[in-house]
């Protein structure tokens, strides 16, 4: 997968934000140490997380899978624009047979799990869309034998309270493999003086009780 960060809100728009409520904007340094040490004080110390809903994330998220998408959905908070099959599957008309075992070839269309019981399953299943795409059947219909496997992409946009919440429950070693990479690789991607925000989310095997 390939993570971009297209876009984000300064510190400062938080900190000010959060200053609104005590009207304490004279003690602010513009999203300096001040500001950050206020934002976790505030937002993540004393659990006033709202205010950390004026700090946006986007994202263009590239070669997860559709197993993964499904799951990213299932968090509300967000805005995804995702690729959309309807029109794009036809790039796999003109596509050479795909043949199992040819891992290297697939995986331009197919996220690999490693298990080659399962992902020459996959491989049988992209060979039987290709095979589908040389007829005249609609993209919409053909869609429906597409492998949970396959390859999308999207650009999301996420708040930092919900992307707190998204590297809390995701970056657990009981998610899903994928979105937990998505998970780490997000948090990696964030600009550096963000990253304090949600340094505590990301999950420390060290810190486990397990």
């Amino acid at each position: 997968m390939k993570i971009t960060l297209l876009n984000y809100t300064p510190l400062s728009v938080c900190s000010h934000a959060t200053r609104t409520c005590w009207q304490s904007f004279d003690k602010g340094d513009c999203g300096g140490e001040k500001d950050k040490e206020l934002i976790d004080r505030v937002g993540n110390k004393f659990k006033h997380a709202s205010t950390l809903e004026h700090l946006n994330y986007t994202f263009y998220i590239q070669g997860i899978s559709r197993a993964c998408l499904q799951e990213v959905a299932r968090h509300r908070h967000t805005s995804p624009s995702v690729k959309s099959t309807r029109y794009t599957l036809k790039e796999l008309r003109n596509e050479n047979e795909f043949k199992e075992n040819d891992f290297e070839n697939a995986k331009k269309y197919l996220v690999l799990t490693g298990n080659e019981i399962v992902d020459n399953a996959s491989i049988k299943a992209l060979e039987n869309l290709r095979l589908i795409l040389q007829n005249s059947i609609s993209l919409d219909i053909a869609k429906y034998c597409l492998p949970e496997s396959y390859k999308t992409e999207l650009t999301l946009t996420i708040n930092a309270r919900s992307l707190q919440n998204f590297i809390t429950l995701r970056s657990s070693k009981s998610a899903l493999w994928e979105i937990r990479q998505l998970a780490n690789a997000l948090f990696e991607n964030l600009p550096e003086e963000h990253q304090f925000i949600f340094k505590h989310c990301v999950y420390q095997e060290e810190n486990s009780q397990n």
